[in-house]
């Protein structure tokens, strides 16, 4: 499961990742297939019926999907204005099923939101054999915000809805069927007579009168006959319940606990990333890796492990994981210095960049070639030096963040010519100057804050300043946050020389974030310091597309990332922790960084981690000697 991948053999028992994607009842009657798993699926022998015609053999383009692709036929006799396809494997298994209602189909009825688990709506164009985003409306009906969020097939055989939209859904006239084909769609209201509306963010449930089996599909429609939303399960993946990861828009996934009717637990083994209908489907795999390591090129076996906070999730997002840097990537001139690769961000300005610091001060500028992160030739192919301001020292670069203005900030805990003492500094770079070694722009030296590093012991002075992230103020005054200086709104105005947001530093010591704005005359103001519920801070960053603070811990604490958020009396706080995919190595995984929003492909965007040792799971694996990880996280 470690090493580099064979090519994967088409599986015709992958059925449940199979999904109908996109359908029209104009002129050639065409029908597009969706693979949101990670194998290709056979299709051969598959079989396709109507409202109106039992199931018939279809002609596809193609015999097998391969793993995120798609596959058309056309429907083999044609399919009316109001009609329904119906999907079967060739043992006749149901695979899955779309209705709909008189010119629904037409230009074409796709899923948007999201190839394979967005929600059935009529587009503006039909987008056959590719992504459906082109074809899909700029907003969709407030139905369509209404999704299957868990079931259970344990005897209770109960359905929970969530509503992920912003006003009350009627769906007291709503209907619901099963796998079965024998079987007429019952009335969700007749099922629970309570379950008539689903309010703005809520839940309603209700239990199937038909039966839900080991193995089975559930199939949910509005009052005119049109598909709202479907999953499949495998073999007892319904047990004790599939779940949605995270609620109304991440991928199903068999939990440990149901918890039907409210916010899903997330707490089981899961299912591969892109399988909306195979919950429990698989653990993950590192893909990837391999290579020779270089005579500069140390690994460093990792060190201060511990457990993860009470509470914490499964990772959200895909659970396939891939090295994406070239073995020893990072060596340096001075010294065996592969392994150390912190902090990390993307630039807000050009996702396509990826910015790297290494310990023994050194920043790098990365982008994407042939799916690895590789130093950009055209601003350094070796990382460019950085120096304390004066051009003297050799910062322990640790963190970084990209500032409103583009330029880099970068944390550094100690001067590694003078290891035994802390410098627990913030140093702001500009990334166009010119040069192989770069000195700040501008320095803020915090080191009297913290006593407690300054013992003379070079462990204590390591425990310093890891991660820092760059907090917009317009998030802060949006959300109420109460400053701790005025113990009233933060109102930035009072703060001239700030620019537009604040600076959150994460102190390796004891896990708190220490909050500070970087005045343009070198003086700093402090305001004060925030609990993260983690043992340590290795990494801050700000995600804009959750709109949450991450502060991010490595083995120390189990592989954990806290979102935090502002609460109702504007203070920040823990809202939800996660780890890391299951599949990732225990290590001083230092850095984390998520792509922006922009970036988002079928609901997902990238998600990349950083390896202070490159020792991956040791001597042998193929993750020994890379320091970067990629994976997925939801959009």
């Amino acid at each position: 499961m470690l090493a580099a991948q064979p090519a994967a053999a088409a599986d015709p028992a992958g059925y449940q990742n199979v999904r109908i994607n996109e359908v029209t009842s104009s002129n050639n009657d065409t029908v597009e297939l969706f693979n949101a798993g990670s194998a290709p699926v056979s299709i051969s022998g598959w079989k396709m019926s109507d409202d109106s015609f039992s199931a018939q053999s279809f002609s596809p383009s193609s015999t097998t999907i391969p793993a995120g692709g798609f596959v058309t036929f056309n429907s083999p006799k044609g399919l009316g204005d109001s009609d329904k396809v119906v999907l079967y494997t060739s043992d006749g298994t149901v695979v899955d099923r779309v209705d709909w209602a008189t010119d629904k189909a037409k230009p074409a009825m796709a899923r948007c939101g999201g190839d394979g688990t967005g929600a059935w709506v009529t587009t503006t164009a039909a987008s056959f054999g590719s992504a459906n985003a082109a074809g899909c409306p700029s907003s969709v009906p407030a139905t369509s915000r209404v999704r299957i969020n868990e079931v259970t097939s344990n005897g209770s055989d109960t359905v929970e809805l969530h509503n992920g939209g912003t006003s009350a859904v009627s769906i007291g006239s709503w209907k619901y069927v099963d796998g079965d084909t024998g079987h007429s769609a019952a009335n969700v209201s007749s099922s629970s007579p309570s379950a008539t509306s689903i309010p703005a963010g809520g839940y309603a449930t209700f239990n199937s009168g038909l039966g839900l089996g080991d193995n089975d599909s559930l199939f949910l429609l509005d009052n005119n006959g049109n598909t709202i939303d479907s999953v499949t399960w495998a073999t007892d993946g319904a047990k004790p319940s599939a779940e949605r990861c995270a609620d109304a828009t991440g991928w199903f996934r068999t939990a440990t606990t149901a918890t039907l009717g409210s916010v899903n637990s997330c707490s089981g083994s899961g299912g591969n990333p892109g399988d909306p209908g195979n919950p429990g489907g698989g653990t993950g795999h590192l893909l990837g890796g391999g290579g020779s390591l270089t005579k500069n090129c140390a690994p460093e076996a990792p060190s201060g492990s511990g457990s993860k906070p009470s509470g914490t999730l499964t990772w959200p997002g895909g659970l396939d994981v891939t090295i994406a840097d070239n073995v020893c990537a990072f060596t340096t001139s001075t010294g065996p210095e592969g392994r150390d690769l912190s902090g990390l961000a993307f630039d807000p300005a050009n996702p396509s960049v990826l910015w790297a610091a290494k310990n023994k001060n050194w920043l790098y500028k990365l982008v994407k070639s042939s799916g690895k992160w590789i130093p950009d030739a055209s601003w350094s192919a070796t990382g460019k030096q950085i120096r304390f301001l004066g051009g003297s020292g050799e910062p322990d670069s640790e963190g970084l963040t990209v500032g409103a203005n583009g330029h880099i900030y970068v944390t550094s805990e100690r001067d590694n010519a003078k290891n035994t003492a802390p410098k627990d500094t913030i140093m702001e770079f500009d990334p166009a100057a010119s040069g192989s070694t770069l000195t700040p722009v501008h320095q803020w030296d915090m080191t009297s804050q913290f006593p407690q590093l300054n013992t003379g012991n070079k462990d204590d002075a390591n425990l310093g300043f890891e991660g820092v992230g760059y907090v917009p103020d317009s998030w802060l005054t949006a959300n109420g946050w109460i400053d701790p200086l005025t113990h009233a709104a933060y109102n930035p105005a009072n703060y001239p020389l700030h620019g537009s947001g604040l600076f959150f530093a994460g102190l390796e010591w004891d896990g708190t974030l220490h909050v500070y704005g970087l005045n343009s005359d070198g003086s700093f103001t402090t305001f004060g310091t925030i609990t993260t519920g983690q043992r340590s801070v290795m990494d801050v960053t700000f995600d804009a597309a959750t709109q949450r603070i991450v502060a991010s811990c490595d083995n120390t604490c189990g592989e954990t990332h806290t979102f935090m958020k502002i609460n109702a009396s504007g203070a920040i706080v823990p809202d939800v922790t996660y780890t890391d995919p299951a599949v990732m190595p225990a290590d001083n995984l230092e850095g984390l960084a998520l792509a922006p929003a922009s970036t988002c492909v079928n609901g997902f965007r990238e998600a990349v981690w950083s390896d202070d040792g490159i020792y991956g799971f040791g001597s042998g694996s193929s993750s020994y000697g890379h320091a970067i990880y990629s994976g997925t996280f939801p959009c």
